[in-house]
C-alpha cells in the first residue's frame, strides 16, 4: 500500500521534529552533567520539548450532508483497512462532529458525548476530561468488519418533539427555512451524539494529525464550539461539493457564514467527478465539463480556480483498496494530497524552526555568561596566587585576612539583594494581576451584561470587539509593567555588577506583542459570527452560557500564556542572581581552602596554579562543546528546504492481515 505526498510530508516533519527533540537532549544532558543549567533553563528546555513532542496538525473536512466527505477521509487515511472504516452511504451518515486522532495513554476507542449534555450548558472543553460523561467503546482494530461495525454508532439518531428539538439547538423558529422537517408525528430527528472521538493507531494519526470530520450546516449551527473554536483553530479546512451539483444554497451558506476567510487554508473540493462520466460524450468532453464546473464554483466562492480541486473520493478508495496506481492518479485525489502536504507542513515547520532558534539563543546566552564569570573568577585567583610565589608566611596570613575581608563585605550585597527582590516581587505582583484568570472573567462577563443589555442580543458584535480593545489594553500594559522591570532589573544588576563584582547581563524582555497577535486572530475568527443569525441564539440563555464558557477557554489560553512567559522571565533573572551568589560565596570557600593549604605546604602553590590552568582550559572546552551542540540544534532547525519537507515521495506502509489500527482522541485546544 502506498501513501502519497500528504503522508510522506507528515512523515518528513515528524522525522524532522524527532530529529530536534534528539539534539535538544545532548544539549540537555551536556548542561545537566557539568552543572551550566538552571531552574529556570531546564523550564525552558522542557517548554521547547514538550511543543516539539506534542504538536498536533488540525485538518478539518466541512460539507453539506452527501457530499461524499467521509469517503474522501477513508481514501486519504483509512484505505489501508483494505475496506470503509468511516460509514459513507448515500443519505446522511455522520450525524455528529467525529474527532480522529491517537492517543497513546488510551487504548483504540470510540468515545460519545449524548446530545443532551447540551442541556446542561457545559462546553465540549469542559467535558473532555470529565470520562463519565462519554460512552466509550472500544475498537477492534485488528478486524475491519467490527471496526466499521463500531463507527457506526456515529450514525444514531433519535426523534425528539419540536420544544426539545430548539432546547437542544436544533429548531429555530426565526429562522424556519434551516430547521429539519417533521415526521407525521411532528417530531424532530436529531443526532444521539454531540460529538464523537476515534481514537485510532493510524500513521499519520500518531504523528500528531488530527481529522475534525463535521456533518452539515444545520449541526455545525447548533454548536456553538464547532464554529468559535474548532474550525477557527484548524490549520487547514477542506470543504466538500457535490461535482454533479456544484454549490447549492446550503453549501453557500456554509462558506460565507462559517468558511471564508484566509484562502491559504482553505481547499475546496469537488467530489463525485466519476458522476459526471457520459457514456455518450468523448473524454475531452467530460474534462471540458469539469472544468468549467471548477471555474464557476471558484468563481462563485471567491477563491483562484487552483484552489479548487476536481476527484472522485470512491475511486480513489477503491483504487488504493485494490492497489491499482493509474486508477489512482485518474481519480485526481493525488493533487489535493500534494497541496494539503505542500502548504501546511513548511507552515508548520517555520512556526517550530523560529521557537527553537530563539530558545537556542538564549540557552547559548545563558551558558556563555555562566562560563565566562566562572573564568574570571579563575584568573582573579590565578592572578592572586602568582602573587604569591616567593612571599613569605606573613604575606599568605595577610591574604587569608584579604579574603575574609572580602567575604564579609561581598556578604553586605544581602541587603541590596532583599531589597531588590522585595521591589522586584512586588512590580512582577502587580503585573500578573492583569493578565489573572479573575481579571479576564470579570471582562468577559462585562461583555456579557453589555450583550443581554440589548434587545435580543443585537449588540453581541459590537460588545466582543469592545472586549477585545479592553484586553489589548490588558496586555499592553503588561508589556509596560515588564519593561519597568526590567530597567529596575538593569539598574541593580549594574550597581551588584560594580559594587561586588557580580556578572549579571538579562536576557531580552518577554514579547507580550505576539499574544496580542493570538488575541487579534481570536476576535478575526469570532467576529463573523455575531452577527444577526447568532445574535437569535444568544437570546437563548443556555447558548450565551455555552458561548461564555467557551470563549473563556480561548482567551484564558492567550492570557495564561502571556502570564507564564512574564513569569518564566523574571524566574530566569532571579534564577541568575541566585546562582552567582552561590558561584562566588563557593570560590571564596575555595580561595580560602587554597590559601590554607598553600600555608601549610610551600610545593601547594605551583600544584594550585596548575588545578586552576586546567579548570579553565576544561571551562573553555565546555563552552566550545556546548556552543557546537547548540549549534547543531540550529542547523537541525534550519535543515531541509520547504521544498524537501513537502516532497512527493512515497512511502510503503505494510499491509496484513491485522491492518493499522486508526485511533482518535479528543485533543485539548
Amino acid at each position: 500500500m502506498t501513501t502519497h505526498s500528504f503522508a510522506s510530508s507528515l512523515d518528513a516533519l515528524s522525522g524532522w521534529r524527532r530529529a530536534l527533540v534528539s539534539r535538544l537532549d545532548e544539549v540537555s544532558r551536556f548542561l545537566g552533567d557539568h552543572d551550566l543549567s538552571d531552574a529556570a533553563v531546564q523550564g525552558q528546555l522542557d517548554s521547547l520539548r514538550e511543543q516539539l513532542g506534542q504538536q498536533k496538525l488540525i485538518v478539518a473536512f466541512v460539507a453539506e450532508f452527501s457530499r461524499g466527505k467521509s469517503e474522501l477521509i477513508n481514501a486519504i487515511f483509512f484505505a489501508d483497512a483494505g475496506r470503509r472504516i468511516l460509514p459513507a452511504t448515500p443519505g446522511r451518515t455522520t450525524m455528529c462532529p467525529v474527532e480522529l486522532a491517537w492517543d497513546a495513554d488510551e487504548p483504540p476507542s470510540l468515545s460519545l458525548l449524548p446530545i443532551d449534555t447540551r442541556l446542561s450548558g457545559q462546553s465540549l472543553g469542559e467535558l473532555r476530561n470529565f470520562a463519565k460523561a462519554w460512552k466509550t467503546v472500544k475498537l477492534d482494530v485488528g478486524n475491519p468488519e467490527k471496526l466499521a461495525e463500531s463507527l457506526r454508532e456515529v450514525m444514531r439518531t433519535s426523534w425528539v418533539s419540536k420544544d426539545q428539538a430548539h432546547e437542544l439547538g436544533f429548531w429555530n423558529d426565526e429562522t424556519p427555512d434551516e430547521n429539519p422537517p417533521l415526521d407525521d408525528m411532528g417530531r424532530v430527528e436529531v443526532p444521539a451524539w454531540r460529538h464523537a472521538l476515534i481514537n485510532y493507531p493510524h500513521p499519520l494519526l500518531k504523528q500528531g494529525l488530527v481529522v475534525l470530520d463535521t456533518p452539515g450546516l444545520n449541526a455545525i449551527g447548533a454548536e456553538p464550539e464547532l464554529t468559535l473554536s474548532l474550525l477557527p483553530t484548524a490549520h487547514a479546512t477542506v470543504f466538500i461539493l457535490g461535482a454533479d451539483i456544484g454549490v447549492s444554497k446550503s453549501d453557500l451558506a456554509i462558506w460565507r457564514d462559517h468558511l471564508s476567510g484566509d484562502a491559504l487554508s482553505r481547499f475546496v473540493v469537488l467530489n463525485k467527478i466519476d458522476a459526471m462520466i457520459d457514456p455518450l460524450a468523448t473524454p475531452e468532453q467530460v474534462a471540458e465539463q469539469i472544468e468549467r464546473q471548477r471555474t464557476e464554483t471558484a468563481r462563485t466562492l471567491g477563491v483562484p480556480a487552483e484552489r479548487v480541486y476536481p476527484l472522485s473520493a470512491r475511486q480513489a478508495l477503491a483504487a488504493r483498496v485494490e492497489g491499482k496506481a493509474e486508477a489512482l492518479a485518474q481519480s485526481r485525489l493525488p493533487a489535493l494530497e500534494t497541496a494539503l502536504g505542500g502548504e501546511l507542513m513548511p507552515q508548520r515547520r517555520t512556526l517550530l524552526e523560529h521557537v527553537v532558534i530563539d530558545a537556542a539563543q538564549q540557552i547559548e546566552m545563558h551558558v556563555a555568561r555562566r562560563l565566562n564569570d566562572n573564568r574570571r573568577q579563575l584568573a582573579e585567583q590565578t592572578l592572586e596566587l602568582r602573587g604569591l610565589r616567593g612571599k613569605s608566611g606573613a604575606k599568605l596570613q595577610m591574604m587569608l585576612q584579604r579574603v575574609d575581608a572580602e567575604t564579609a563585605e561581598f556578604e553586605a550585597c544581602t541587603t541590596k539583594l532583599q531589597a531588590m527582590r522585595v521591589v522586584h516581587s512586588r512590580m512582577l505582583k502587580d503585573a500578573m494581576v492583569g493578565l489573572s484568570s479573575d481579571r479576564l472573567r470579570e471582562e468577559v462577563s462585562a461583555m456579557q451584561q453589555q450583550m443581554s443589555a440589548s434587545l435580543l442580543n443585537l449588540g453581541a458584535k459590537k460588545a466582543f470587539v469592545a472586549l477585545c480593545q479592553r484586553l489589548r489594553a490588558l496586555l499592553g500594559a503588561g508589556q509596560k509593567n515588564s519593561l519597568e522591570i526590567r530597567h529596575m532589573l538593569e539598574a541593580s544588576f549594574n550597581r551588584l555588577n560594580a559594587e561586588f563584582g557580580f556578572g549579571l547581563v538579562l536576557n531580552p524582555g518577554p514579547d507580550l506583542d505576539r499574544f496580542a497577535a493570538e488575541l487579534d486572530l481570536i476576535e478575526k475568527s469570532y467576529v463573523q459570527y455575531l452577527g444577526l443569525t447568532q445574535a437569535l441564539r444568544l437570546s437563548q440563555p443556555k447558548f450565551m452560557e455555552q458561548f461564555r464558557r467557551m470563549l473563556m477557554s480561548k482567551l484564558r489560553v492567550v492570557f495564561e500564556n502571556a502570564s507564564a512567559e512574564l513569569e518564566m522571565w523574571n524566574k530566569s533573572a532571579s534564577a541568575q542572581v541566585d546562582a552567582q551568589l552561590r558561584e562566588r560565596r563557593r570560590n571564596f570557600r575555595r580561595r580560602r581552602e587554597s590559601l590554607e593549604r598553600i600555608q601549610a605546604a610551600a610545593s601547594e602553590l605551583e600544584t594550585r596554579l596548575e588545578e586552576l590552568d586546567a579548570q579553565d582550559q576544561r571551562l573553555q572546552g565546555f563552552h566550545g562543546r556546548c556552543i557546537e551542540l547548540i549549534d547543531a540544534l540550529r542547523q537541525q532547525a534550519r535543515t531541509g528546504t520547504r521544498g524537501e519537507v513537502s516532497s512527493t515521495i512515497t512511502i510503503d506502509l505494510p499491509l496484513d492481515d491485522s491492518p493499522t489500527p486508526l485511533p482518535l482522541r479528543l485533543v485539548k485546544a
